[in-house]
């Protein structure tokens, strides 16, 4: 029986680092925001690479979910799904998923997301970077189970990244395996075709880049955005595994 794991996070929350060490398992299958093109398609947002994104994905979201709930398409004991909450826009959101995923989260301070985020998109309303969002998911996680789902920090994971990564594999039920400190430079054939825009700093790792720096100063209106969800992100911290 296939373990379905649906990670959950913001963007630019090294979610694609955590999905090529996820892929890096000899025992796990691994799809990159399999809802991103119905997300585009449905919203008109004008993100990087809209148009072939959307030209090269199923942009059907019943049909997407379905596909997400089946068998992996390699047949792996385990299917690790990278997820955002803010493509899961209209009808389809957790519920779909709540009984047939095990659900876990990452998380990263906003400040870093916003310095992150700017290089690579315009940046206009707080909602984009998904903190309420994500927050919401594990409430209802939580209400649905009466447990808290696996949380880690994004900054947790650079500072220490086996032991996080043990202790994220414990709280999945999964064995750890020392293949998921390392991976092959260079894009991955699971990465979407946005990996182009988005993924150029990962493409050049092989492994976590190692220890945070200091927090980046902001300003203006990206001061702002970072403010108004840091009161998300600290209600997720308090409950992230240490």
């Amino acid at each position: 029986m296939t373990l379905r794991i649906a990670m959950w996070s913001g963007p630019r929350n090294i979610s694609t680092a955590m999905m090529r060490a996820f892929s890096s398992r000899p025992d796990t299958h691994v799809s990159d925001e399999p809802f991103y093109g119905a997300f585009l398609k449905a919203t008109g947002e004008p993100h990087p690479m809209a148009a072939e994104t959307i030209a090269d994905m199923d942009c059907d979201w019943r049909s997407v979910a379905q596909k997400q709930k089946g068998d992996p398409p390699d047949g792996s004991a385990v299917w690790y799904q990278k997820h955002m909450p803010h493509h899961m826009v209209g009808e389809i959101g957790l519920g779909e998923f709540l009984e047939s995923h095990r659900h876990a989260f990452l998380i990263r301070a906003p400040e870093c997301v916003v310095a992150s985020y700017r290089k690579k998109n315009e940046l206009r309303e707080p909602e984009m970077l998904g903190f309420a969002q994500v927050r919401d998911y594990v409430e209802q996680v939580i209400e649905a189970t009466g447990d808290v789902p696996p949380i880690v920090d994004s900054d947790d994971i650079l500072e220490d990244p086996e032991t996080m990564l043990r202790k994220l594999c414990a709280a999945l039920g999964l064995d750890w395996n020392v293949a998921m400190l390392s991976w092959e430079e260079g894009p991955h054939p699971q990465d979407g075709v946005w990996g182009a825009h988005w993924y150029d700093r990962v493409n050049r790792s092989t492994g976590f880049a190692g220890a945070p720096g200091p927090m980046p100063e902001l300003e203006g209106d990206y001061a702002r955005v970072a403010e108004a969800c840091a009161a998300d992100y600290a209600w997720l911290h308090e409950r992230a595994i240490a």
